[in-house]
C-alpha cells in the first residue's frame, strides 16, 4: 500500500509539473485595443523658437540658444528631471527634432502620467523632484526605447531597428502618436514601435516632458521644431516611402 501511494503521489507530483511548464509557455495576452479618444483636433508649435513660454523646469538647467531648448548640467542630477509642458495631453502626434550633445545618458520624451514629488521614492523627496515625471517615456539615442518611469520600467519594444537608423550625437526626427493605448514612434522617417499598453488603467493624462537625466555627468541634450497635433488622425505622417 505504502508503494502504491508513492507511486501516486509522484504521478501526482509530475502533472503539477507537467502543468506548471505548460503554464510558463503559454503566449502573454494580447492588450486590449483602446480605440482613440475623442476631441476637438488642433495642430499647434509647443516651443516658439525664441523662449520657454508654454513649459516649466528648473531655469539652471533649461534655457534656449540659436532657436533651440537646450537642457544642461555640469554638476551631479540625482533624480531625472524635465522640461514640462503646461498643457496636458491624452491623444496626440508629437513632431520633434531631437540631439544629444554630450554625454552618452540616453534622453527621452515623456507623456501620459504624472509629476512631482509624488511620484519618486520618498528616499528621493529631499533632492530636486518638482519638475519629475512618473509615466511613459520614448528613450533616445543612447537607449532606443520605450520606458515606465517610476512603474514598470523597461517596455517590452524591440528597438533594432532604432538602433539602425538613429543618429548617437545628431539631429533625429521623431514622431510619437499616441492614441488610446497604443504608441507608435517613427525615428527618421522609418516606424521602430508599434506598442500597446496591457495596463490601460496606467495611462493619465499628462505633459509632454522633455528629460535631463540623472547623470554624474555633465551633459547637454537639444530639441527643436516641436509641433503637436491634439486628437490626430489614425495616421503617421513622416514615414517615408522605401
Amino acid at each position: 500500500m505504502k508503494r502504491l501511494l508513492c507511486f501516486l503521489s509522484l504521478i501526482a507530483l509530475g502533472a503539477a509539473v507537467t502543468a506548471t511548464l505548460a503554464a510558463d509557455k503559454e503566449p502573454p495576452k494580447k492588450p486590449p485595443e483602446i480605440k482613440p479618444r475623442e476631441g476637438k483636433s488642433e495642430t499647434f508649435d509647443l516651443f516658439d523658437g525664441k523662449t520657454l513660454k508654454g513649459w516649466e523646469g528648473y531655469e539652471d538647467l533649461w534655457s534656449v540658444k540659436e532657436g533651440e531648448i537646450v537642457g544642461k548640467n555640469d554638476e551631479e542630477i540625482k533624480v531625472s528631471t524635465y522640461l514640462l509642458s503646461k498643457k496636458k495631453f491624452t491623444d496626440f502626434r508629437l513632431l520633434a527634432t531631437v540631439k544629444l550633445v554630450k554625454s552618452e545618458m540616453h534622453s527621452g520624451i515623456a507623456f501620459w502620467g504624472k509629476t512631482g514629488a509624488e511620484v519618486v521614492p520618498e528616499n528621493l523627496r529631499k533632492e530636486r523632484v518638482e519638475h519629475t515625471y512618473g509615466g511613459h517615456l520614448v528613450m533616445f539615442p543612447s537607449d532606443w526605447g520605450m520606458y515606465d518611469l517610476f512603474g514598470r520600467n523597461g517596455l517590452p519594444v524591440d528597438n533594432k531597428i532604432a538602433k539602425k537608423v538613429g543618429k548617437q550625437h545628431e539631429w533625429n526626427d521623431l514622431e510619437i502618436l499616441a492614441q488610446g493605448n497604443r504608441v507608435r514612434v517613427v525615428v527618421n522617417g522609418t516606424l521602430t514601435f508599434d506598442w500597446r499598453d496591457p495596463e490601460p488603467d496606467r495611462i493619465k493624462e499628462g505633459p509632454i516632458g522633455l528629460q535631463l537625466h540623472s547623470n554624474k555627468d555633465a551633459q547637454e541634450v537639444r530639441f527643436k521644431d516641436l509641433k503637436i497635433t491634439t486628437f490626430p488622425e489614425e495616421k503617421l505622417t513622416t514615414v517615408r516611402e522605401k
